[in-house]
C-alpha cells in the first residue's frame, strides 16, 4: 500500500513550522529580555523537536510529539504574546492535517477493498 497521507502532510506541517519555530526563536531576541544564547536555544529547541517529531511519525509516540510541539508553541505565548496567535494557527493546521489525513487514508482503504472486489467480480475488464 501507499504511504500514508496522514504521515505525509503531518510530516510536512513540521517541517514548515520548524523553519518558523527557529525565526521565531531569532525575533524573541530583539523583543525580550531572555538574551541571544536562551533566545536562540528556544528557536533552535522547537524546530528540531519538530524536525524530530517529523521523524518519528508512524513510528510509537511520533504524532504525541507533534502535538506536545502545538502545546509548546501555544505555551511560548507566555513569553511573547504574539505566539499565542501563531501557535494557535500552527496547532489549527496540524489538528487539521492529522484528522483530515486520517480520513483521508481510511477512505483510500475502503476504495481499494472495493476495487479489489470489483475486481474479482468482473474479471480483467480493460
Amino acid at each position: 500500500m501507499s504511504r500514508s497521507t496522514q504521515r505525509s502532510i503531518c510530516a510536512g506541517m513540521l517541517t514548515l513550522q520548524a523553519v518558523v519555530m527557529f525565526l521565531a526563536g531569532l525575533v524573541l531576541t530583539g523583543v525580550t529580555d531572555l538574551g541571544f544564547a536562551a533566545s536562540f536555544g528556544i528557536g533552535l529547541g522547537l524546530a528540531l523537536l519538530c524536525l524530530l517529531g517529523a521523524g518519528l511519525l508512524g513510528r510509537p509516540g511520533g504524532y504525541a510529539v507533534g502535538w506536545a510541539v502545538q502545546v509548546l508553541s501555544v505555551g511560548l505565548g507566555f513569553v511573547v504574546t504574539i505566539m499565542f496567535f501563531l501557535g494557535a494557527v500552527f496547532a489549527g493546521l496540524w489538528a487539521a492535517a492529522y484528522f483530515l489525513g486520517a480520513r483521508i487514508d481510511q477512505e483510500k482503504a475502503q476504495r481499494a477493498v472495493q476495487e479489489e472486489r470489483w475486481q474479482a467480480e468482473h474479471g480483467d475488464a480493460g
